[in-house]
């Protein structure tokens, strides 16, 4: 425990800052967890590309795919290999409800900054705030860790800026990914911004979301590794420029990656994201490998399209 459950949102506001990345969890072929590759992504992120967060086992980590063990594994390499150079956010989402504690309680143990869990899928109730709430609140009585929701359309509703609010008054509730429309995340910005941290894992709404609502934290997906390079940090660079108020020079650096944006999008298969990600991870030099079932492979006509685009994005290396 690194602070009291009282203590955790001041703990969040002076800790969960700048550009925090959601890992892909790189697999060997025989479909185990490549460990050393895992490890050596790490520490190009938080050394090379200075990453000061990672966000760890979940969706694009395919936490679905893994075994309660493994998920455990994922979590203590990260805290090890990221050492008092990064923070550490550890996905804890589950629909079984003593599996979220168990992963919650193991990341308390061995050191990890914060937990993610995102809101339980429920389909079978009508109206789901006073459950939600209940849900974060039983959660929070349970570990001193500093937590933070997340809701997206996965679950099948997402939460109101009103629930969201009621949910921060929660005492180690330290912060938010809010995977929804940009008028609602500003929304709880206004209504919830001085208890929690809110963010979107948007990396194309980020600097005007740090210049119109003054946001600290970019939490978070995967662009911080793929956009960038050793020699070549521009999303880092426009960051660090915005958090100055230079905002005219780090809106022409952000601008200035387009092209690498688009390379990205516009060779993405519909319904492979991860296998998409981790084979541009390889061409950047990064540890990839192939995703598990029941998530599709990429074919060899979608690698020569991104091949071919990555090479001519102007994408540093």
């Amino acid at each position: 425990m690194k602070v009291s459950r009282n203590d955790a949102k001041d703990y969040a506001r002076e800790n969960m800052k700048g550009i925090w990345a959601a890992a892909l969890n790189p697999f060997n072929n025989d479909g185990s967890l490549n460990e050393a590759g895992l490890r050596s992504n790490i520490r190009h992120w938080v050394d090379d590309l200075q990453i000061q967060g990672l966000f760890i086992a979940g969706k694009q980590g395919e936490f679905f795919s893994m075994s309660l063990d493994e998920r455990k594994r994922n979590l203590e390499i990260a805290v090890d290999e990221s050492g008092d150079t990064a923070r550490t956010i550890m996905s804890c989402s589950d629909q079984n409800f003593d599996t979220v504690i168990e992963l919650a309680q193991h990341a308390e143990n061995i050191g990890a900054d914060f937990i993610v869990v995102h809101t339980p899928v429920l389909h079978f109730i009508d109206d789901q705030d006073d459950t939600v709430f209940n849900y974060y609140n039983e959660i929070c009585n349970r570990t001193s860790l500093g937590v933070a929701m997340w809701s997206h359309p996965d679950s099948g509703y997402l939460m109101s800026p009103q629930l969201c609010a009621r949910v921060a008054e929660i005492p180690n509730i330290v912060a938010i990914k809010y995977s929804v429309p940009r008028p609602m995340y500003a929304e709880l910005t206004k209504l919830a911004g001085d208890r929690i941290l809110v963010s979107t894992a948007s990396e194309d709404d980020w600097l005007d979301n740090i210049e119109e609502l003054g946001w600290q934290l970019y939490l978070c997906s995967s662009p911080p590794y793929l956009l960038q390079t050793r020699a070549d940090r521009r999303m880092h660079e426009y960051t660090q420029l915005a958090f100055a108020g230079e905002f005219e020079k780090a809106r022409a650096v952000r601008d200035s990656l387009d092209p690498v944006r688009q390379a990205l999008k516009s060779t993405r298969p519909g319904g492979k994201p991860q296998a998409h990600q981790k084979y541009w991870q390889q061409l950047l030099g990064q540890a990839g490998g192939p995703v598990r079932p029941p998530l599709l492979q990429l074919t060899d006509a979608e690698k020569e399209a991104t091949r071919d685009a990555f090479e001519n994005c102007g994408l540093r290396l």
